[in-house]
Protein backbone atom coordinates (compact mmCIF):
# COMPACT_ATOMS: atom_id res chain seq x y z
CA UNK A 1 0.00 0.00 0.00
CA UNK A 2 0.92 3.28 -0.70
CA UNK A 3 1.96 6.07 1.88
CA UNK A 4 3.82 9.17 1.77
CA UNK A 5 4.32 11.91 4.91
CA UNK A 6 3.22 15.59 4.76
CA UNK A 7 6.84 16.17 3.48
CA UNK A 8 7.06 13.60 0.52
CA UNK A 9 3.81 15.33 -0.59
CA UNK A 10 4.44 19.10 0.50
CA UNK A 11 7.67 18.36 -1.96
CA UNK A 12 5.71 17.91 -5.05
CA UNK A 13 2.74 20.92 -4.51
CA UNK A 14 5.08 23.22 -3.06
CA UNK A 15 2.79 24.76 -0.54
CA UNK A 16 3.45 25.69 3.04
CA UNK A 17 3.12 23.19 5.94
CA UNK A 18 1.08 24.51 9.02
CA UNK A 19 0.76 22.82 12.22
CA UNK A 20 2.50 19.23 12.27
CA UNK A 21 2.09 15.34 11.94
CA UNK A 22 4.15 12.41 11.87
CA UNK A 23 1.32 10.45 10.41
CA UNK A 24 1.81 8.05 7.41
CA UNK A 25 -0.70 9.30 4.84
CA UNK A 26 -1.94 6.45 2.91
CA UNK A 27 -5.05 7.55 1.16
CA UNK A 28 -6.95 10.92 -0.03
CA UNK A 29 -10.55 11.05 1.25
CA UNK A 30 -13.24 13.33 1.72
CA UNK A 31 -13.48 15.38 4.82
CA UNK A 32 -16.83 13.55 6.52
CA UNK A 33 -15.21 10.25 5.32
CA UNK A 34 -11.31 10.75 6.25
CA UNK A 35 -9.62 8.31 9.05
CA UNK A 36 -6.63 9.50 11.19
CA UNK A 37 -4.25 8.19 7.85
CA UNK A 38 -6.20 10.18 5.10
CA UNK A 39 -5.63 13.44 3.41
CA UNK A 40 -8.36 15.31 2.82
CA UNK A 41 -8.71 18.95 1.46
CA UNK A 42 -10.64 22.35 2.11
CA UNK A 43 -11.46 24.59 -1.29
CA UNK A 44 -13.64 26.32 -0.25
CA UNK A 45 -14.66 28.58 3.01
CA UNK A 46 -17.85 27.17 3.67
CA UNK A 47 -16.16 24.16 4.40
CA UNK A 48 -13.85 25.27 7.13
CA UNK A 49 -16.60 24.34 9.89
CA UNK A 50 -16.25 20.71 8.62
CA UNK A 51 -12.64 20.42 9.72
CA UNK A 52 -13.02 19.43 13.42
CA UNK A 53 -15.75 16.57 12.85
CA UNK A 54 -12.91 15.26 10.19
CA UNK A 55 -10.65 12.52 11.32
CA UNK A 56 -7.95 13.27 8.40
CA UNK A 57 -4.49 14.23 9.51
CA UNK A 58 -4.21 17.03 6.95
CA UNK A 59 -5.97 18.94 4.57
CA UNK A 60 -4.67 20.79 1.61
CA UNK A 61 -6.19 23.90 1.60
CA UNK A 62 -6.29 27.51 0.07
CA UNK A 63 -3.88 30.11 1.37
CA UNK A 64 -7.30 32.14 2.43
CA UNK A 65 -7.89 29.32 5.29
CA UNK A 66 -9.06 30.99 8.51
CA UNK A 67 -8.57 28.11 10.85
CA UNK A 68 -6.06 26.59 12.48
CA UNK A 69 -5.47 22.72 11.94
CA UNK A 70 -5.56 21.35 15.71
CA UNK A 71 -3.25 19.39 17.82
CA UNK A 72 -0.98 16.55 15.78
CA UNK A 73 -2.91 17.74 12.38
CA UNK A 74 -1.95 20.19 9.60
CA UNK A 75 -2.44 22.39 6.72
CA UNK A 76 -0.74 22.80 3.29
CA UNK A 77 -1.32 25.39 1.99
CA UNK A 78 -1.60 26.59 -1.28
CA UNK A 79 -3.03 29.18 -3.94
CA UNK A 80 -5.41 26.56 -5.37
CA UNK A 81 -6.42 23.43 -3.58
CA UNK A 82 -8.48 21.73 -6.20
CA UNK A 83 -5.47 22.03 -8.68
CA UNK A 84 -3.31 20.49 -5.85
CA UNK A 85 -5.57 17.85 -4.75
CA UNK A 86 -5.69 16.48 -8.26
CA UNK A 87 -1.84 15.85 -7.77
CA UNK A 88 -2.47 14.10 -4.50
CA UNK A 89 -4.92 11.93 -6.39
CA UNK A 90 -2.30 11.53 -9.06
CA UNK A 91 0.07 10.10 -6.29
CA UNK A 92 -2.41 7.31 -5.46
CA UNK A 93 -4.06 6.28 -8.30
CA UNK A 94 -4.11 2.55 -8.45
CA UNK A 95 -2.13 0.99 -11.81
CA UNK A 96 -4.59 1.18 -14.89
CA UNK A 97 -5.87 -2.32 -16.04
CA UNK A 98 -3.08 -4.43 -17.45
CA UNK A 99 -1.94 -5.71 -20.97
CA UNK A 100 0.58 -8.95 -20.93
CA UNK A 101 0.55 -8.22 -24.26
CA UNK A 102 0.45 -5.32 -26.28
CA UNK A 103 -1.39 -6.31 -29.49
CA UNK A 104 -4.09 -9.31 -28.22
CA UNK A 105 -4.48 -12.45 -30.40
CA UNK A 106 -8.23 -12.18 -30.42
CA UNK A 107 -7.69 -8.66 -31.98
CA UNK A 108 -8.95 -8.14 -35.77
CA UNK A 109 -6.81 -6.03 -37.20
CA UNK A 110 -7.17 -5.17 -41.25
CA UNK A 111 -3.94 -6.07 -42.95
CA UNK A 112 -3.93 -2.16 -44.37
CA UNK A 113 -4.16 -0.90 -41.04
CA UNK A 114 -0.88 0.73 -39.22
CA UNK A 115 0.03 0.40 -35.79
CA UNK A 116 2.20 2.60 -34.54
CA UNK A 117 5.37 2.09 -31.86
CA UNK A 118 3.81 1.33 -28.11
CA UNK A 119 0.06 1.27 -29.00
CA UNK A 120 -1.44 -1.49 -27.04
CA UNK A 121 -4.56 -3.07 -28.62
CA UNK A 122 -7.00 -5.22 -26.42
CA UNK A 123 -9.49 -8.11 -26.51
CA UNK A 124 -11.87 -8.27 -29.36
CA UNK A 125 -11.47 -5.18 -31.01
CA UNK A 126 -11.52 -4.44 -34.62
CA UNK A 127 -9.53 -1.67 -36.39
CA UNK A 128 -10.80 -1.49 -40.23
CA UNK A 129 -8.74 -0.64 -43.35
CA UNK A 130 -6.44 2.14 -43.40
CA UNK A 131 -7.10 2.85 -40.07
CA UNK A 132 -3.37 4.53 -37.81
CA UNK A 133 -2.98 4.00 -34.60
CA UNK A 134 -1.04 5.85 -33.19
CA UNK A 135 2.65 5.89 -30.55
CA UNK A 136 1.39 4.54 -27.48
CA UNK A 137 -2.40 4.77 -27.54
CA UNK A 138 -4.04 2.15 -25.41
CA UNK A 139 -7.63 0.55 -27.21
CA UNK A 140 -8.95 -1.07 -24.57
CA UNK A 141 -11.40 -4.73 -25.16
CA UNK A 142 -13.93 -4.87 -27.50
CA UNK A 143 -13.36 -1.58 -29.34
CA UNK A 144 -14.27 -0.61 -32.94
CA UNK A 145 -12.62 1.36 -35.02
CA UNK A 146 -13.81 1.49 -38.75
CA UNK A 147 -12.46 2.27 -42.70
CA UNK A 148 -9.86 5.76 -42.43
CA UNK A 149 -9.83 6.61 -38.97
CA UNK A 150 -6.97 7.77 -37.35
CA UNK A 151 -6.15 7.98 -33.33
CA UNK A 152 -3.43 10.25 -32.26
CA UNK A 153 -0.67 9.08 -29.78
CA UNK A 154 -1.09 8.49 -25.80
CA UNK A 155 -4.52 8.29 -26.88
CA UNK A 156 -6.90 6.41 -24.85
CA UNK A 157 -10.16 4.34 -25.79
CA UNK A 158 -12.22 2.38 -23.55
CA UNK A 159 -14.02 -0.40 -24.06
CA UNK A 160 -17.40 -0.47 -25.74
CA UNK A 161 -16.41 2.90 -28.04
CA UNK A 162 -17.00 3.02 -31.60
CA UNK A 163 -15.36 5.76 -33.72
CA UNK A 164 -17.29 5.01 -37.36
CA UNK A 165 -14.98 5.45 -40.44
CA UNK A 166 -13.07 8.45 -41.37
CA UNK A 167 -12.99 10.07 -37.86
CA UNK A 168 -9.88 11.90 -36.30
CA UNK A 169 -9.00 11.75 -32.41
CA UNK A 170 -6.03 13.75 -31.58
CA UNK A 171 -3.53 13.34 -29.48
CA UNK A 172 -3.53 12.61 -25.46
CA UNK A 173 -7.35 11.77 -25.84
CA UNK A 174 -9.46 10.35 -23.94
CA UNK A 175 -12.90 8.42 -24.68
CA UNK A 176 -14.78 6.94 -22.28
CA UNK A 177 -16.34 3.44 -22.13
CA UNK A 178 -19.29 3.46 -24.84
CA UNK A 179 -18.79 6.57 -26.48
CA UNK A 180 -19.67 6.72 -30.27
CA UNK A 181 -18.39 9.28 -32.56
CA UNK A 182 -19.13 9.65 -36.29
CA UNK A 183 -22.88 8.18 -35.99
CA UNK A 184 -25.18 9.32 -38.50
CA UNK A 185 -26.61 12.75 -37.72
CA UNK A 186 -30.61 13.25 -37.50
CA UNK A 187 -31.48 13.99 -40.90
CA UNK A 188 -34.38 13.65 -42.35
CA UNK A 189 -36.90 15.64 -44.80
CA UNK A 190 -40.73 14.90 -45.08
CA UNK A 191 -41.93 13.71 -48.57
CA UNK A 192 -45.63 13.07 -49.19
CA UNK A 193 -44.82 9.95 -51.70
CA UNK A 194 -42.40 8.13 -49.23
CA UNK A 195 -42.34 9.71 -45.65
CA UNK A 196 -39.68 10.96 -44.01
CA UNK A 197 -36.76 10.53 -46.43
CA UNK A 198 -33.21 9.67 -44.42
CA UNK A 199 -30.75 12.49 -46.08
CA UNK A 200 -27.38 11.12 -46.05
CA UNK A 201 -24.58 11.73 -43.77
CA UNK A 202 -21.41 11.47 -45.50
CA UNK A 203 -19.36 14.12 -43.14
CA UNK A 204 -17.04 12.96 -40.34
CA UNK A 205 -15.71 14.00 -37.10
CA UNK A 206 -12.82 15.81 -36.23
CA UNK A 207 -11.52 15.95 -32.55
CA UNK A 208 -9.00 18.00 -31.39
CA UNK A 209 -5.72 16.77 -29.03
CA UNK A 210 -6.28 16.56 -25.24
CA UNK A 211 -10.13 16.21 -25.62
CA UNK A 212 -11.74 14.11 -23.21
CA UNK A 213 -15.25 12.11 -24.04
CA UNK A 214 -17.42 10.37 -21.38
CA UNK A 215 -19.12 7.62 -21.30
CA UNK A 216 -22.12 6.89 -23.69
CA UNK A 217 -21.41 10.38 -25.29
CA UNK A 218 -22.33 10.25 -28.49
CA UNK A 219 -20.81 12.80 -31.49
CA UNK A 220 -22.45 12.66 -34.83
CA UNK A 221 -20.83 13.00 -38.31
CA UNK A 222 -21.68 15.61 -40.57
CA UNK A 223 -24.24 16.08 -42.77
CA UNK A 224 -20.98 17.39 -45.61
CA UNK A 225 -17.70 18.43 -44.41
CA UNK A 226 -17.26 17.99 -40.58
CA UNK A 227 -18.30 18.00 -36.95
CA UNK A 228 -15.13 19.83 -35.01
CA UNK A 229 -14.38 19.45 -31.28
CA UNK A 230 -11.20 21.80 -30.45
CA UNK A 231 -7.98 21.19 -28.51
CA UNK A 232 -9.11 20.68 -24.53
CA UNK A 233 -12.69 20.18 -24.76
CA UNK A 234 -14.19 18.25 -21.72
CA UNK A 235 -17.49 16.70 -22.66
CA UNK A 236 -19.08 14.63 -19.31
CA UNK A 237 -21.22 11.04 -19.81
CA UNK A 238 -24.51 11.38 -21.99
CA UNK A 239 -23.69 14.50 -24.24
CA UNK A 240 -25.31 14.56 -27.44
CA UNK A 241 -23.27 16.54 -30.08
CA UNK A 242 -25.27 17.56 -33.40
CA UNK A 243 -23.80 17.21 -36.95
CA UNK A 244 -22.06 19.88 -37.92
CA UNK A 245 -21.57 22.00 -34.89
CA UNK A 246 -18.38 23.24 -34.20
CA UNK A 247 -16.41 23.49 -30.88
CA UNK A 248 -13.77 25.81 -29.98
CA UNK A 249 -10.64 25.14 -27.72
CA UNK A 250 -11.56 24.40 -23.89
CA UNK A 251 -15.18 24.29 -24.07
CA UNK A 252 -17.26 22.37 -21.31
CA UNK A 253 -20.32 20.33 -21.55
CA UNK A 254 -21.95 18.58 -18.98
CA UNK A 255 -23.84 15.16 -18.30
CA UNK A 256 -27.14 15.53 -20.35
CA UNK A 257 -27.02 18.94 -22.00
CA UNK A 258 -26.83 18.90 -25.98
CA UNK A 259 -26.35 20.60 -29.57
CA UNK A 260 -28.91 20.52 -32.24
CA UNK A 261 -26.87 20.55 -35.25
CA UNK A 262 -24.75 23.39 -36.74
CA UNK A 263 -24.48 24.82 -33.77
CA UNK A 264 -21.04 26.73 -32.86
CA UNK A 265 -19.85 27.65 -29.76
CA UNK A 266 -16.43 29.96 -29.17
CA UNK A 267 -13.48 29.11 -26.90
CA UNK A 268 -14.10 28.56 -23.42
CA UNK A 269 -17.60 28.34 -23.48
CA UNK A 270 -19.53 25.61 -20.50
CA UNK A 271 -22.90 24.22 -21.19
CA UNK A 272 -24.33 23.14 -17.80
CA UNK A 273 -26.24 20.21 -16.89
CA UNK A 274 -29.47 19.10 -19.30
CA UNK A 275 -29.25 22.66 -20.88
CA UNK A 276 -30.45 22.41 -24.98
CA UNK A 277 -28.70 24.39 -27.81
CA UNK A 278 -31.07 25.17 -30.62
CA UNK A 279 -29.97 24.31 -34.30
CA UNK A 280 -27.53 26.70 -36.09
CA UNK A 281 -27.03 28.82 -33.09
CA UNK A 282 -24.05 30.42 -31.93
CA UNK A 283 -22.30 31.17 -28.35
CA UNK A 284 -19.25 33.53 -28.31
CA UNK A 285 -16.46 32.42 -25.99
CA UNK A 286 -16.41 32.38 -22.53
CA UNK A 287 -20.04 32.39 -22.36
CA UNK A 288 -22.16 30.29 -19.76
CA UNK A 289 -25.29 28.43 -20.08
CA UNK A 290 -27.20 27.22 -16.76
CA UNK A 291 -28.05 23.85 -16.13
CA UNK A 292 -31.48 23.40 -17.39
CA UNK A 293 -31.68 26.07 -19.68
CA UNK A 294 -33.21 26.27 -23.23
CA UNK A 295 -31.03 28.30 -25.91
CA UNK A 296 -32.85 29.07 -28.63
CA UNK A 297 -30.86 32.20 -30.10
CA UNK A 298 -27.92 33.54 -30.44
CA UNK A 299 -25.48 34.40 -27.22
CA UNK A 300 -22.86 37.12 -27.07
CA UNK A 301 -19.41 36.55 -25.76
CA UNK A 302 -19.12 36.39 -22.26
CA UNK A 303 -22.53 36.68 -21.39
CA UNK A 304 -24.46 34.21 -18.51
CA UNK A 305 -27.49 32.50 -19.19
CA UNK A 306 -30.22 30.83 -17.46
CA UNK A 307 -33.82 29.49 -17.95
CA UNK A 308 -36.03 28.38 -20.41
CA UNK A 309 -36.03 30.30 -22.63
CA UNK A 310 -32.64 31.64 -21.42
CA UNK A 311 -31.87 34.87 -21.00
CA UNK A 312 -29.24 36.92 -19.29
CA UNK A 313 -28.46 35.11 -15.65
CA UNK A 314 -29.74 38.67 -13.72
CA UNK A 315 -32.74 38.87 -15.72
CA UNK A 316 -34.19 35.19 -15.21
CA UNK A 317 -32.92 35.98 -11.68
CA UNK A 318 -35.41 38.26 -11.37
CA UNK A 319 -38.38 37.24 -13.24
CA UNK A 320 -38.20 34.18 -10.60
CA UNK A 321 -38.28 36.45 -7.73
CA UNK A 322 -41.27 38.09 -9.25
CA UNK A 323 -43.13 34.76 -10.09
CA UNK A 324 -42.43 33.44 -6.85
CA UNK A 325 -43.49 36.86 -4.80
CA UNK A 326 -47.04 36.49 -7.07
CA UNK A 327 -47.77 33.32 -6.32
CA UNK A 328 -46.62 33.88 -2.65
CA UNK A 329 -49.55 36.37 -2.75
CA UNK A 330 -52.25 34.36 -4.43
CA UNK A 331 -52.07 32.10 -1.52
CA UNK A 332 -53.26 34.88 1.46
Amino acid sequence: MKSYTIQEINKILKGVIVGNTSQKITAPEQLEAANESEISFIGNKKYEKFWSASKACVAVVNEDISIEPGEDRAFIKVKNADLAMSQVLELFAPPTPLFTIDIHPTAVIDPTATICNGARIGAGCYIGPKVIIGDNATIYPNVTILDECTIGKNTVIWSGTVIRERCHIGNDCILHPNATIGADGFGFRPDPQRGLVKIPQIGNVIIGNSVEIGANTCVDRGKFSSTVLGDGCKIDNLVQIGHNSKLGKFCIMAGNSGLAGSVTLGNGVIIGGSASIKDHTTIGDGAIVGAGSGVTGDIPAGKTMLGYPAVEARDALKQWAILKRLVNESKK
